[in-house]
C-alpha cells in the first residue's frame, strides 16, 4: 500500500545556493585580535565568492521557493541568542525565509581549543618561533576540520554544506563564541 507524502516533511534543495551576504550579529564589544579579524574578514569574504549552500525548507515553503526567480540565493545572518547558534536565512533584500537554532554546547570544546591555538599561534608570531608556528598551525587546522565536520553534522536535515563552506562557518562561530 503506498501513501501520499506528508506535506510537512523536510525535502532538500535542488541545487546548492549561493550566498551574496553574510553578516554576524552580535550586540557585543569584545575586540579581536588582528589574527582572529583577518579570518573573520576572510571567512565572509571566502563564503560570499564560493559557498556551497543549500537549505532545506518544509515542502510548502519549498514550492513557493521554486517559484521565486532568485530561489538560490540567500542572506546570511549568524548570531548566537540565548546559548544557541542561529542560522537566519533570509531572501537577498533580507525578508526572513527561515531560521534554524543549534545548541553551542558541542562545538564548545573546539572553539576553546581553537581559541588556545590562536593565542599560542599570537604569541609565537611575536616571538618569531617559526618551528613552533608550524606545528601550531597543524594543529590549528586539524581543530578546523574536526569543527568543519561537527558542523556538517549538526546542519544535518536543516542546511547542506560542502566541507569549505563548514570550515569557514566553523570560523564565524569561533569568532560568534569569543563575542557571546
Amino acid at each position: 500500500m503506498t501513501s501520499e507524502p506528508d506535506q510537512a516533511v523536510l525535502v532538500e534543495a535542488p541545487a546548492p545556493g549561493r550566498l551574496i551576504r553574510v553578516e554576524l550579529q552580535t550586540p557585543s564589544t569584545v575586540a579581536l585580535s588582528p589574527l582572529q579579524e583577518a579570518d573573520r574578514a576572510r571567512a565572509i569574504a571566502d563564503l560570499q565568492a564560493e559557498a556551497s549552500f543549500a537549505p532545506i525548507f518544509p515542502a510548502a515553503l519549498r514550492r513557493e521557493r521554486e517559484a521565486a526567480a532568485a530561489a538560490t540565493v540567500f542572506a546570511l545572518h549568524l548570531s548566537v541568542i540565548q546559548g544557541r547558534l542561529v542560522f537566519d536565512i533570509r531572501e537577498p533584500d533580507g525578508a526572513p525565509l527561515v531560521a534554524h537554532g543549534l545548541s553551542l554546547k558541542p562545538f564548545r570544546p573546539l572553539v576553546r581549543d581553537y581559541a588556545l591555538l590562536v593565542s599560542s599561534y599570537e604569541a609565537a608570531v611575536e616571538e618569531g618561533r617559526g618551528e613552533r608556528l608550524q606545528a601550531i598551525d597543524m594543529g590549528r587546522r586539524g581543530l578546523h576540520d574536526e569543527g568543519a565536520r561537527l558542523v556538517v553534522e549538526r546542519l544535518a536535515g536543516k542546511i547542506v554544506v560542502d566541507f569549505a563552506t563548514a570550515r569557514r562557518l566553523f570560523t564565524l562561530i569561533c569568532v560568534l563564541y569569543q563575542r557571546d
